[in-house]
């Protein structure tokens, strides 16, 4: 486990990156519009918070790692290893294909009036194209983000930038957006 990755999970998941605990960053940069960032580091400090203040951040961090997650990882055993990677491969991938048949079939088609097709599996690697509707000789791709909550909000919008690569070869080679 990469401590980048645990850091950065831990900051999502206590929202101490939210901008009530650190101000409207990309707002506030574009107003310093820095050339450097000693520039944009002497304006934080001096007009959204205090160098301490992301002290006081850094060791709530620290107290929610080795006190919150430690206990959690502790408390994981071998028994709710299993019972999660059955769940997540069995009931949620169910889940998962009916609410995507539901959105799909049930609601999208009838909606646009056009026929959606599965994508093939190939399409699924190298695009993140779930389903595709063709229209003359183009296709436009669809994908299907499932949401159990707020809390994968910001994981989604993590992937969608890795993803935009992905899409652009898509609407290279087919003609359409996905």
């Amino acid at each position: 486990m990469s401590k980048e990755w645990i850091l950065n999970s831990a900051t999502n998941r206590f929202q101490l990156n939210f901008s009530r605990n650190v101000g409207k960053v990309s707002e506030e940069i574009r107003k310093c519009s820095p050339k450097a960032i000693e520039e944009w580091e002497n304006y934080y400090y001096n007009n959204v918070y205090p160098k301490e203040h992301l002290v006081e951040l850094g060791q709530k961090l620290y107290i929610k790692i080795k006190e919150v997650l430690s206990a959690e990882l502790e408390s994981i055993t071998e028994e709710d290893c299993i019972e999660f990677i059955t769940n997540l491969v069995i009931k949620r991938t169910f889940e998962g294909y009916i609410t995507e048949k539901t959105t799909i079939y049930g609601q999208l088609q009838d909606i646009l009036g056009v026929e959606i097709i599965p994508a093939p599996d190939e399409w699924d690697r190298l695009y993140n194209v779930d389903f595709y509707i063709k229209i003359g000789n183009n296709y436009i791709g669809i994908q299907i983000k499932p949401v159990s909550g707020t809390h994968q909000i910001s994981e989604i919008f993590k992937e969608r930038d890795l993803q935009l690569k992905t899409h652009e070869k898509f609407k290279k080679k087919y003609g359409g957006s996905v």
